[in-house]
């Protein structure tokens, strides 16, 4: 029975990982349980010895010698102990076995109750004490199960909870699905154990990725200084290198994009756009706003704003759809972004401008426009001049929304637009009375008809019943 024991407990080991002492420290508190249950004592009287070798077990109830017993079931009299050895004094402790063949069927239950929730607390501590320093890494699982909008996923010896709010909407989550998720929170809980915290959405869940795509990363010589993500739509990440030698945007794309792609994949063809990250933050925000060209940044460091100017037929560009463009690129930089059009900031177009005669510009102490442009700043001229090129206005022009107009336009326009709204209104109103009218009229018409046709019908009749009268005088005279 006693070898039963140990082997049991050795195959305990082997399966849940479960060092053997903590069994056995199971097992005696659970002998020591079931002695309570049966005798009604405290812990401190019972004592249990678990030989690890041989598997004995043996039982042990501790009484304080005394001078008169009152309670036998933890008191000896002294004079009973020195019948078996004359040093004992009052106060000294004395241990007596206790045969285990007396527990009864309910203490044995109870010691079995005991030593299962040990075991059961031995496993979730184990895996408590593996991912509590989990936090924040990458982990790959299988989707389990779906209950109560959660997802459930598998990882190994334990689950993972996917809450609503960390799951991508355009994502579907079937069952035995492999995917990659980032560990946002491990919880300890008494009652459940111990529960981690899964999620789809994080930023750093990309950054992950790329970590594990990209060597250059893991190895520190390329940084992601900043990442801004609209999960399951776009994300923009910047990155630097500390070498020069290392391309940070060519590394994180890698050879024919392969690199990005496998990020791309796993993120179920979400957008991605690299851009380098410097110290300068006008050329940071121009990189951000990227694929529109940015012809100027004002810079406001005390309200950390800025003002970005774009040629007319890209203003929509640098928004983007629902303004995302914009958005991600405020978060990327940390400052606030205000897109404003070539026009709108210089109130004109720079088609426009490219017509003024160069007397006005005399005026103002230029030249020539080539000039006026050159002294806002040679890099924005130039891409003031590329805006305008052939080739950009085929291909972009088209498409482009009309140019922005001046406050006092606007408010003419405005004016123009509630006429034009009343005159309709009034119109509508006007027709709508006119056919009512008709509808009138047309009623009139039917109830006169429909009178004149009663008329009818009733002389019709009246016509008939004198034919009737007649008939028969006629065939009297024929008669006679």
């Amino acid at each position: 029975m006693n070898k039963e024991f140990i082997a049991a407990l050795d195959e305990l080991e082997r399966e849940k990982h479960i060092p053997k002492a903590q069994i056995l420290d199971a097992v005696s508190r659970a002998l020591v349980s079931a002695y309570k249950s049966k005798n009604k004592m405290n812990e401190e009287n019972v004592i249990v010895e678990i030989d690890e070798k041989t598997g004995t077990i043996d039982v042990l109830r501790r009484k304080t010698v005394v001078e008169e017993v009152e309670d036998d079931d933890i008191e000896v009299s002294l004079a009973e102990m020195r019948e078996y050895d004359d040093s004992y004094e009052l106060g000294d402790v004395a241990d007596f076995p206790y045969p285990i063949e007396d527990f009864s069927r309910i203490a044995a239950q109870t010691a079995k109750q005991v030593v299962m929730q040990a075991i059961r607390d031995a496993e979730r501590a184990m895996v408590y004490d593996e991912y509590k320093d989990r936090q924040g890494e990458l982990i790959t699982g299988n989707v389990q199960r779906v209950g109560g909008g959660a997802i459930y996923v598998t990882l190994g010896r334990t689950e993972g909870v996917l809450p609503v709010n960390e799951q991508v909407r355009s994502e579907r989550y079937s069952a035995n699905s492999r995917m990659k998720f980032y560990i946002v929170e491990v919880r300890e809980s008494e009652k459940r154990g111990p529960q981690i915290f899964l999620s789809r959405t994080h930023p750093s869940l990309v950054k992950k990725l790329f970590e594990l795509e990209v060597p250059e990363i893991r190895e520190g010589i390329v940084s992601i200084d900043s990442l801004a993500r609209e999960a399951g739509s776009r994300t923009k990440m910047a990155v630097s290198s500390s070498d020069e030698s290392v391309d940070p945007v060519g590394a994180c794309v890698g050879n024919r994009g392969n690199r990005v792609q496998a990020v791309v994949d796993e993120l179920n063809d979400e957008k991605i756009d690299i851009i380098p990250w410097s110290d300068d933050i006008e050329n940071n925000i121009k990189n951000a706003l990227a694929p529109a060209v940015v012809e100027k940044i004002v810079f406001e460091e005390e309200e950390n704003r800025s003002t970005a100017v774009v040629p007319d037929f890209q203003l929509s560009l640098a928004i983007g759809k629902e303004g995302q463009n914009v958005r991600l690129a405020a978060r990327l930089c940390g400052v606030k972004i205000d897109i404003k059009s070539h026009s709108q900031f210089y109130g004109a177009s720079t088609e426009e401008l490219l017509d003024v005669p160069e007397t006005a510009l005399d005026e103002d102490g230029y030249y020539n426009v080539e000039d006026f442009l050159s002294s806002v700043e040679e890099s924005e001229a130039e891409a003031v001049i590329a805006s305008d090129s052939e080739a950009i206005q085929d291909e972009e022009i088209a498409s482009s929304p009309e140019a922005p107009r001046n406050d006092e336009e606007e408010v003419e326009a405005e004016e123009e637009e509630a006429a034009e709204e009343e005159a309709a209104e009034e119109e509508a109103a006007e027709e709508e009375a006119a056919e009512e009218e008709a509808a009138e009229e047309e009623a009139e018409e039917e109830e006169a008809a429909e009178e004149e046709a009663a008329e009818a019908e009733i002389q019709s009749e009246a016509v008939i019943a004198s034919d009737s009268e007649a008939i028969p005088e006629e065939e009297i005279k024929e008669d006679e």
